[in-house]
């Protein structure tokens, strides 16, 4: 399956291949960010396609990647189990609650549950 655009709840989203390349570079979450400019509001990425370095938050690489997103006014959406690296690290478990929080980065289990996030009021 290629990256194809789907409607959920109403919203253009970007729905990303799981088999698809890494996100290993700034410039890698820019071309996602290329591809949103087809008229997406969401790009959701599934978490096995993200560097381990993502899920490390002292190497800043989420940090630098979620903001690419927010420049550009697009919401990230990473898809997928990220239990353990949630269970290695309390500062990546207060991120991904904080994001969820917010409107701009969220972390779902699957496409459903993003779907259920998108249909959902304000």
């Amino acid at each position: 399956m290629a990256d194809d655009i789907r409607e959920l709840a109403g919203v253009q989203v970007l729905v990303c291949d799981p088999d698809g390349p890494p996100i290993v570079t700034e410039q890698d979450a820019l071309d996602l960010v290329g591809a949103a400019f087809l008229g997406v509001e969401v790009v959701a990425v599934p978490a096995s396609r993200l560097d381990p370095r993502f899920f490390s938050l002292g190497t800043r690489f989420a940090g630098d990647v979620m903001q690419k997103f927010v420049n550009y006014r697009l919401r990230l959406v990473v898809v997928g189990d990220i239990s353990a690296h949630l269970a290695a690290s309390s500062a990546l478990r207060a991120l991904v609650q904080e994001s969820n929080r917010g409107g701009h980065v969220w972390f779902v289990p699957d496409l459903d549950a993003l779907d259920a996030r998108l249909a959902a009021p304000a």
